[in-house]
């Protein structure tokens, strides 16, 4: 393919397409014009890709394929007004609906983690079986801080914002599986044990809640949240109520799954930069410690005045109605 010539004998319907899908409402034969240019369109794309994939030109036609896409489809654009109401209804609301469930979760992790803590302690054979003795001794004498200076804070703060969401995503997205949100409880429960458990025997527990309470306290919470959530969504078919068949409950719950992960990218990047830029700080530990009781507390406080507002006046966390599949009663 000549790319140079095909550029030049194409240019003119690219630019009539790039007018048609900047306009808000076509009428009808504008309409018939944009889909046929689409069309058009996304085939040059599709030779371009294949034949002489310039990657300037693939960028600039996949961009004006996704936006003529976006016209003829009647995509709902983004208004401030959305972004101001779900930071202020939608999420909170999600949150606070499903506070059992996470509440439950955290309840159930703390006491899990608190009683494996205290078997490594009481048992540091257990312990050693599980990591080594050279490990368990490394863990307590330089490891367990280390691991919070072993990058750059921008960095660092990125890499575990990244984990958290990843361990937030699976136990979202396995929800409806029920098992794998388990897992994932499990595993996290025994990370925090082993380092307790190492720090504890070694007589290190200042350092340990030291340097897990600052970032700790708003991290958990949101993996209890997604947890919480996540299991709410398996429940929902093995257990829909009397008014909707499986399918709408599981769907519902799901939207407000998806609301809730949204949501909680925000939360895991203010625990990140907590973690990366406080937690190993040279400032004194009541104040590091002080900083994460803080974040807890604004959030927490944030679900309940937003959050109990908006389900006092029928809010759920779900899409706007009118984004909604159509449903019926069934019994």
């Amino acid at each position: 393919m000549d790319l140079d010539a095909f550029v030049t004998e194409h240019r003119d319907e690219w630019r009539r397409l790039a007018a048609l899908a900047g306009r808000h409402r076509p009428d009808a034969a504008e309409a018939d014009e944009l889909i046929a240019l689409y069309q058009r369109t996304a085939t040059h794309l599709s030779m371009v890709r294949s034949q002489a994939p310039d990657p300037a030109l693939v960028a600039h036609l996949s961009r004006l394929v996704l936006r003529s896409r976006a016209t003829i489809t009647g995509g709902r654009s983004v208004h401030p007004r959305d972004a101001l109401r779900f930071g202020t209804v939608t999420f909170p609301a999600a949150v606070y609906r499903t506070w059992r469930w996470w509440c439950g979760v955290a309840a159930a992790f703390l006491a899990v983690s608190a009683a494996l803590t205290g078997w490594f302690v009481a048992h540091p054979e257990a312990l050693r079986a599980l990591i080594g003795d050279g490990g368990a001794r490394a863990l307590a004498d330089h490891d367990f801080a280390n691991y919070y200076r072993s990058a750059p804070g921008q960095d660092f703060a990125f890499e575990v914002w990244t984990n958290n969401a990843l361990v937030a995503g699976l136990c979202l997205a396995g929800g409806i599986l029920l098992v794998p949100v388990l897992l994932v409880l499990a595993q996290n429960a025994l990370v925090v044990a082993v380092d307790g458990g190492a720090m504890l025997g070694a007589g290190r527990a200042d350092v340990f809640f030291g340097l897990l309470a600052p970032h700790g306290l708003l991290e958990l919470t949101a993996v209890f949240v997604a947890a919480g959530t996540g299991l709410r969504i398996g429940w929902s078919w093995v257990a829909p109520g009397p008014y909707l068949t499986r399918t709408q409950s599981l769907a519902g719950a799901a939207r407000s799954g998806v609301v809730v992960a949204l949501g909680l990218v925000g939360v895991l990047a203010v625990s990140g930069a907590i973690e990366a830029f406080v937690t190993p700080s040279p400032l004194p530990t009541a104040i590091r410690v002080g900083i994460g009781v803080l974040a807890l507390a604004a959030f927490l406080s944030y679900v309940v005045v937003f959050g109990r507002r908006a389900a006092a006046v029928g809010e759920t966390g779900d899409l706007a109605p009118e984004l909604r599949e159509a449903t019926a009663p069934s019994h």
